[in-house]
């Protein structure tokens, strides 16, 4: 089983960096430090996106274990008996609810939201579950 981002993700960070180039274009004017913000905040949300395109597929497990994407662009594989516990985390802050699937490998925690996963951390977890009952 495989877990990826959705696909709008890496779409919105190109998007997003055309509009910064435009809105530099339009009011950034001969000022430098503008420019350099720009160049700046532009080749981070395309390596943002160039991360996503690379490495779409954030976890993926079978009856030996899980395999995460850990930094920019490395994988960790974890066997099951690695993993001391999978559980959702859910917090609520100024009125905003977050979830988040976490994986506690006992020197590493992996925090995957439902962006990262493309699927609720819940079902999730439900499939992981059964996952490692079955191994």
């Amino acid at each position: 089983m495989q877990w990826r981002i959705k696909p709008v993700l890496p779409v919105s960070k190109l998007i997003g960096a055309v509009a910064v180039g435009v809105l530099a274009v339009a009011f950034a004017g001969i000022d430098p430090v503008r420019w350099i913000l720009t160049g700046v905040l532009v080749a981070a949300l395309l390596l943002w996106a160039l991360r996503d395109l690379l490495r779409p597929v954030r976890l993926a497990a079978d009856a030996e274990g899980v395999t995460v994407v850990t930094g920019f662009l490395g994988r960790r594989r974890l066997g099951w008996d690695q993993i001391e516990r999978v559980r959702v985390d859910r917090r609520t802050h100024r009125g905003l609810r977050s979830e988040f699937l976490e994986l506690d490998a006992g020197d590493a925690i992996y925090l995957f939201s439902a962006n990262d996963l493309g699927d609720l951390p819940e079902d999730v977890a439900a499939a992981l579950a059964d996952l490692r009952v079955a191994s």
